[in-house]
């Protein structure tokens, strides 16, 4: 018999998002409900995020094994595929009890492991409970995309929340899609001792910015993985080995086959099954349709997250929380449309970004763009390290407002930080400048891009001059 329930808030999905709403909500005193029909923690802790770098982790210190250097000796690394995964599903364990539903319940939140619907504009049903709420969020995240690929239907594939259950080392693996997922997954597989293919209809990593997207590329063939940029996949079939796929390309039709097929072309938002026409809630392929302070057009409901298709990032989810609590609970303005989100690709080296690329600038800032750079090979940590890939790259107007930076080079992803606070905050070149970093840190890079934009103007003849009229009056 299903139960009716009248609370503050529900909650749909129990990942980043979801779990941080829930959390904040019931903190605050309110009455709390959250639906979860799969594992506490989303696809994040489960099938994305947590596996993946738990992967290149051990991954990594194959590869250390194999390249050492520096004076060590290197050796062929003894690689226990079962045991990596052991590490990957450890690593799982370990954090899973800060999602638990054990947590959350601890906290107040009534947590419904079922799958949520709408019944009407303000009510939902799941397992045997129906839920009346003041406000709604959904939370749901996205899922693996999975292109309309004649014979890929039937073909044994792979996506992230599969193959994170293999049981044996793939022999070679072929990666549908060059984007993060399938470069960061690529190159760990790869450097665990699999043949790796990746294939990519347009560019790998295209929607980097391109000097950067070579240094990694340079890495992956170094690694041995086979790179198909420019190559669409046709059709798939099941040959003796396991499945084969069909690419077209500039030379005619090319046929690929492996032991195993990762699909990995993208994600698509989780709408399907939420009923949503019911509780008059406008959608589309790209999620859940909402204003600037996250709400649908059914104004008791809001979406957060992968859901409400403004980027697909686990650290936006978090932001997208707490504009909810800041918006929905205490009532104050707020702007999703200004959120200024720096992604990460945990390939090696790591390529991370934030704002607007120097393609990107030029087309919206026409030549009102400067650009500075600034190599690892000139910073002393990564000299000391004997890793002086990649570099960083400033992007600005003529007038030093910063629009973007992009960092390649081991850790970038660790360095994007600073970065990602001076656009937050609208901080000038000369914040940078002025702070002191320690030495030596590759995170000097930051200071050393901003000061590098002085450069021009401070050893000027008309700084000369004036330098030269000062001795004479000192």
């Amino acid at each position: 018999m299903t139960r009716t329930l009248k609370v503050d808030l529900v909650v749909i999905g129990a990942g980043s998002g979801g779990l941080s709403v829930a959390a904040g909500a019931a903190q605050l005193g309110l009455k709390v409900v959250l639906f979860e029909k799969g594992e506490m923690g989303g696809d994040c802790l489960n099938y994305g995020c947590v596996p993946s770098k738990a992967l290149i982790a051990a991954a990594d210190k194959a590869h250390q094994a194999r390249s050492a250097g520096l004076g060590i000796g290197a050796s062929a690394p003894d690689i226990d595929f079962a045991a990596v995964m052991a590490h990957v599903h450890q690593t799982i364990a370990a954090i899973a009890p800060v999602d638990s539903q054990a947590r959350f319940e601890g906290l107040g939140v009534r947590v419904i492991r079922a799958a949520a619907r709408f019944v009407d504009d303000r009510t939902v049903v799941g397992g045997d409970l129906r839920v009346k709420a003041r406000k709604i969020v959904i939370a749901t995240g996205s899922r693996a995309a999975i292109p309309p690929i004649p014979g890929l239907e039937t073909a044994p594939y792979l996506t992230n929340e599969t193959i994170f259950e293999l049981a044996e080392r793939p022999r070679r693996l072929i990666v549908l899609g060059g984007g993060p997922i399938g470069v960061e997954l690529g190159q760990a597989f790869r450097r665990l001792g699999s043949e790796v293919v990746i294939v990519e209809a347009a560019d790998i990593l295209g929607r980097e910015d391109p000097e950067a997207a070579r240094v990694v590329l340079a890495q992956l063939r170094a690694d041995g993985v086979e790179l198909r940029p420019g190559a669409k996949a046709v059709r798939v079939e099941t040959g003796a080995d396991g499945p084969v796929l069909i690419v077209a390309g500039p030379d005619g039709e090319a046929r690929i086959a492996g032991s195993h097929l990762l699909v990995a072309v993208g994600r698509i938002p989780s709408t399907g099954g939420l009923d949503l026409e019911k509780a008059g809630i406008a959608f589309d392929r790209k999620g859940i349709q909402t204003d600037k302070s996250l709400r649908s057009s059914n104004r008791r409901v809001y979406a957060v997250g992968d859901v409400a298709g403004r980027g697909q990032f686990t650290h936006l989810a978090g932001a997208h929380a707490s504009l909810f609590v800041r918006r929905a609970i205490f009532g104050l303005p707020v702007d999703a449309d200004t959120l200024v989100v720096p992604r990460v690709t945990y390939c090696d080296p790591e390529l991370a970004a934030i704002g607007l690329s120097e393609t990107e600038a030029r087309a919206t800032h026409g030549a009102d763009v400067r650009v500075e750079t600034f190599p690892f090979d000139e910073n002393d940590r990564a000299l000391a390290e004997g890793d002086v890939r990649g570099f960083g790259k400033l992007v600005t107007t003529r007038k030093g407002k910063v629009l973007g930076v992009t960092l390649v080079g081991r850790h970038a992803g660790d360095h994007i930080h600073l970065w990602s606070l001076a656009l937050a905050s609208k901080l000038k070149l000369t914040a940078l400048t002025g702070m002191i970093a320690p030495y030596p840190t590759r995170g000097e890079i930051g200071k050393r891009l901003a000061g590098k934009w002085y450069t021009p103007a401070l050893f000027s003849d008309r700084t000369r001059m004036l330098v030269a009229l000062l001795k004479r009056l000192a």
